[in-house]
């Protein structure tokens, strides 16, 4: 009989510019090249490790991307008292090797977000390639995304997920950063507008 090798789990925070929002990295892959957030326990039926910490009153909302899990509190707790024991359940859950995500959910994720269709206008691309290239590392290392939604009449729509959600900056993000160097690049590009994810 094998046994199998338990890898130590190490978890530490880093601050976002959100102050309801706290990022959590792992030293394991959750969610390669990809993101997805949850913001109730209806929701997150194929996620399992979302649906256990949004049973908690404290959280109001769980956003996983690559090695990182950002989480939104929906209390007036400070982080320092909830943080223990947020890892220390994070910890024992990756340690007994829970899933995060059902089979079904990972069948399910398809093609979004910022990913370049056939289907998309030369206009859409590059709006996507934008976002792909030069705001989705900055965000991610606030922990949070920046998705496309749409593009009509000049208007760019995006979606803000994770820290993005509710940030006190991410208008400032949105208007002085990524709608200026649109503007700037992408004919066509009047205005971007934000959407919360």
């Amino acid at each position: 009989m094998e046994t199998q090798v338990k890898v130590p789990i190490e978890i530490y925070t880093e601050a976002t510019p959100n102050p309801a929002t706290l990022k959590f990295v792992i030293n394991k892959m959750l969610l390669a090249n990809e993101n997805v957030e949850f913001t109730s326990v209806k929701d997150a039926t194929e996620a399992p490790l979302a649906k256990k910490l949004l049973e908690r009153d404290e959280i109001s909302g769980v956003f996983f991307a690559n090695n990182f899990i950002t989480i939104t509190k929906s209390t007036s707790d400070e982080w320092y008292e909830l943080v223990p024991e947020i890892k220390e359940f994070l910890r024992s859950y990756f340690i007994d090797q829970k899933p995060v995500f059902t089979e079904s959910f990972k069948a399910q994720k398809t093609e979004g977000g910022n990913t370049v269709s056939e289907n998309d206008s030369d206009t859409v691309k590059k709006i996507k390639e934008m976002l792909d290239n030069h705001v989705r590392p900055a965000v991610e290392m606030d922990g949070g995304a920046i998705q496309f939604k749409s593009f009509e009449n000049g208007v760019v729509t995006l979606i803000m997920q994770g820290a993005c959600s509710g940030c006190p900056s991410s208008t400032l993000t949105l208007k002085a950063g990524i709608e200026g160097m649109m503007k700037k690049m992408i004919p066509g590009v009047e205005e971007v507008v934000a959407e919360e994810g």
